[in-house]
């Protein structure tokens, strides 16, 4: 079945770095484009990044633009989201997403935690 395994979720300092990575497993994952989502505290979930499936293509929120970066690699399946610059408001659960057919598949969520 579909599984979607975040990691490098952490406390940090504002101003400095994380990078996140979700391992996915029981699909083809060089066929889809694969999302990061956030989630803060009292929010909604809300998109933070896309890359589609070759990697060719990359969008990101406003919020995070210039300072996130997505990526990929299809030989690990696992894509990543490094995370520059970080900013108290960048505290959140981040989730790895995939939308394959009509179904939403989430992972579990890694904790971002920015603060001094």
């Amino acid at each position: 079945q579909v599984q979607l395994v975040e990691s490098g979720g952490g406390l940090v300092q504002p101003g400095g770095s994380l990078r996140l990575s979700c391992a996915a497993s029981g699909f083809t994952f060089s066929f889809y484009g694969m999302n990061w989502y956030r989630q803060a505290p009292g929010k909604e979930r809300e998109l933070v990044a896309t890359i589609t499936s070759a990697g060719v293509t990359r969008n990101y929120a406003d919020s995070v633009k210039g300072r996130f970066t997505i990526s990929r690699d299809n030989r690990k399946n696992t894509v990543y989201l490094q995370m520059n610059s970080l900013k108290s408001e960048d505290t959140a659960v981040y989730y790895c997403n995939a939308h394959i057919g009509v179904h939403a598949y989430w992972g579990q969520g890694t904790q971002v935690t920015v603060s001094s």
